[in-house]
């Protein structure tokens, strides 16, 4: 799928499963993050709205102001956290390699990497949204 050109209509009746849409106060200062920290690639952005992906995942981010008729705005916390009890996790990301470059692209390391019972080498990750990002890697 072309998500460069893809219209608004075409790509909602392309969406299946389960998506990942997150508020953010700022849709450039995000999309600088998850490109730093995380490789990740952004289409159509805007200052509203963003097409991301990971790689073949995608998701959307959306300026709060788009929500301004959705039930959602209310409940937004004026102070980060946003994502408390969220947990995003990218199971092809090197958690090393995202928590050097974490806090130099705005974001705080909350859990240096280790590896885990489950298998993985994990770290834990705020964005200046308050969203946890889990870098995770099979030890």
């Amino acid at each position: 799928m072309d998500y460069e050109t893809i219209g608004a209509e075409d790509f909602g009746a392309s969406l299946r499963g389960i998506g990942l849409n997150l508020l953010v106060r700022d849709v450039a200062t995000q999309i600088a993050f998850l490109e730093t920290v995380f490789d990740m690639k952004p289409f159509q952005p805007t200052a509203d709205f963003a097409i991301m992906t990971y790689g073949e995942q995608v998701f959307q981010i959306h300026a709060d102001g788009t929500y301004h008729s959705n039930p959602l705005l209310g409940l937004l916390p004026e102070n980060p956290p946003r994502g408390g009890g969220i947990e995003i996790r990218l199971y092809d990301t090197d958690p090393e390699a995202a928590c050097a470059k974490a806090e130099a692209a705005g974001g705080s390391v909350l859990q240096e990497p280790m590896d885990k019972p489950h298998g993985l080498r994990e770290a834990y990750i705020l964005c200046e949204n308050g969203y946890a990002w889990v870098p995770s890697r099979v030890k």
